[in-house]
């Protein structure tokens, strides 16, 4: 791909995906431009085995931008890391096409692998701010991982993830948008749980205060004469 071309690119995709920008030439000032611009010719040298040019390389553009990709991992077309800051990709992570990544996320390995030690991200993936995914596995195609999760295993194609550990509380979601990438209302499955516990316990107290009234009812019918029976709001 020609510089040209893959400029242009670039201009599309960052006007695609982030609404902030207002005009092609801002695209030079992104550090994740720079980042991925120097990824690629930092990975072509470590693929021909200049591995001290390729991280010499690499060092340099974490300085200037914030954003560590370790020249050995593979990534493919149409990445977009917005903000920026403070996000790592390791060596043997695959990240696949047009997967977007906020400040923050690291795609790492957990010290205890050999080998392949990082995940691969499956095509049209969202990985929201500060967010973790650590170790050697699959998150599939057309996810979406909240804000601050830390995800340890498998995530399936189409599914959301959030917390720690991170777990899936929603699946069969379509390919992302960018009107549908927000990282804020997410499933909460333990909120939603709260929901239900309370209007559980509303129903409980309804039915306590109809069997207690039912009770002084009934003990007041078995105690008076039925012309002295006369109720009041203090009974209830």
């Amino acid at each position: 791909m020609g510089i040209i071309k893959y400029i242009k690119g670039e201009i599309e995709i960052i006007r695609e995906r982030d609404p902030a920008i207002k005009s092609a030439w801002e695209i030079f000032l992104y550090p994740s431009f720079k980042a991925i611009l120097r990824y690629r010719v930092a990975h072509k040298l470590y693929l021909k085995k200049h591995y001290f040019l390729a991280r010499w390389l690499s060092q340099r553009t974490v300085r200037k931008t914030g954003i560590e990709i370790h020249p050995g991992a593979t990534i493919g077309k149409g990445l977009f890391i917005d903000h920026g800051h403070g996000v790592v990709i390791g060596e043997t992570a695959i990240v696949g096409d047009n997967v977007t990544l906020y400040q923050g996320v690291t795609l790492g390995g957990t010290g205890k692998e050999s080998g392949k030690r990082h995940p691969t991200v499956g095509n049209n993936v969202m990985i929201s701010a500060g967010a973790k995914i650590l170790g050697s596995f699959t998150v599939g195609e057309n996810s979406k991982i909240g804000a601050g999760s830390v995800v340890l295993s498998e995530v399936p194609p189409n599914s959301t993830v959030v917390g720690v550990p991170g777990h899936v509380v929603k699946r069969d979601n379509m390919k992302i948008p960018r009107e549908d990438m927000d990282q804020v209302h997410f499933p909460d499955p333990v909120f939603t749980e709260l929901l239900s516990l309370r209007a559980e316990n509303n129903r409980l107290t309804e039915e306590i205060k109809k069997l207690q009234y039912e009770f002084k009812l009934k003990e007041a019918l078995s105690n008076r004469p039925s012309e002295e029976i006369s109720f009041d709001n203090s009974m209830l």
